[in-house]
């Protein structure tokens, strides 16, 4: 999909979406925090590169004593840990309010916060972002998905006009008994 002139951003609370999507908690249960974030980003990737937006998704390394860190995944996708004592709430906050001034001035068309902390969602919105629950980005990333999969994946062309050579030779041959009476 090409890129728009104005972008759109989307920024992702990581650990909110990890904590609500039931294949994600899973993953986190079975396999550990690791493996939850690298299937998050995967998914987020995909989505993200599909609908051509500029996505941040930020863990919160609050409890962590190290200094932020920031990893480009994509041209589309770079991935945030923030500073020590810093929430992902704290840091899309700040990014909400810095972009805000880019949305009144017409160089940012969007800005998206995907995150079902509520009181987050109320706060940035009144920067002028847009919210999605975790949920609605589940549901959204899936019907990329599905969408990518219909667009890409080859359409088989008959080799006839009639429909009886498009399906398999036993069904073929049962049909020709029907036809027949037997």
């Amino acid at each position: 999909m090409p890129l728009s002139i104005i972008p759109s951003i989307l920024l992702v609370d990581g650990y909110n979406i990890i904590g609500t999507w039931p294949c994600l908690k899973k993953t986190r249960d079975d396999a550990g925090l690791e493996a939850a974030r690298g299937e998050l980003v995967e998914a987020i990737t995909n989505y993200s590169a599909f609908q051509g937006y500029e996505t941040q998704i930020v863990f919160d390394a609050q409890y962590q004593n190290t200094a932020s860190k920031r990893e480009t995944i994509t041209e589309l996708l770079t991935v945030h840990y923030t500073d020590f004592g810093q929430t992902a709430d704290t840091y899309i906050e700040k990014a909400c309010a810095g972009l805000r001034h880019q949305i009144a001035q017409c160089l940012i068309y969007r800005v998206i916060v995907a995150t079902s902390d509520r009181a987050q969602q109320l706060m940035v919105q009144g920067y002028g972002a847009e919210c999605l629950s975790a949920q609605q980005l589940c549901g959204e990333v899936d019907s990329t998905v599905c969408r990518m999969r219909h667009r890409y994946q080859p359409h088989k062309q008959s080799k006839s006009r009639f429909l009886a050579n498009t399906i398999d030779a036993k069904s073929r041959q049962k049909l020709a008994q029907l036809r027949m009476g037997l």
